[in-house]
């Protein structure tokens, strides 16, 4: 795995927790405005949008650089529109990216041809 496509996993890492905890944070103040008078939606949706935009565009990237097939891109896009999904994504993303660093390193030391 090259150092471009190493990045463009980082970043999508990165970014999956923080979305998944503004969608989380967006459903409870959706709640709250329901039933209080506490009106945080607008502020929440902003940040929760702007964090959804960066996921789509570094999970394209993403797909881009790692040449997924359909079915694992397709795994992580879901993941973001889940409450939970992007801790999911992010540790999954994590194995994929530790993953990549060993057979890397088995390559360069001619321990596995990988």
């Amino acid at each position: 795995m090259d150092i471009k496509t190493a990045s463009s996993l980082h970043r999508l890492r990165l970014v999956s927790a923080p979305e998944a905890v503004s969608f989380l944070l967006l459903l409870v103040c959706s709640v709250l405005k329901r039933t209080t008078d506490f009106n945080a939606v607008p502020v929440m949706g902003a940040i929760h949008g702007l964090l959804f935009v960066l996921y789509v565009l570094f999970w394209l990237d993403a797909w881009n650089r790692t040449k997924w097939d359909l079915k694992t891109a397709a795994l992580y896009f879901v993941l973001s529109v889940l409450p939970f999904g992007g801790f999911f994504a992010e540790r999954k993303l994590k194995r994929e990216a530790d993953d990549a660093v060993i057979a890397s390193r088995a390559a360069r030391e001619n321990v596995v041809d990988a």
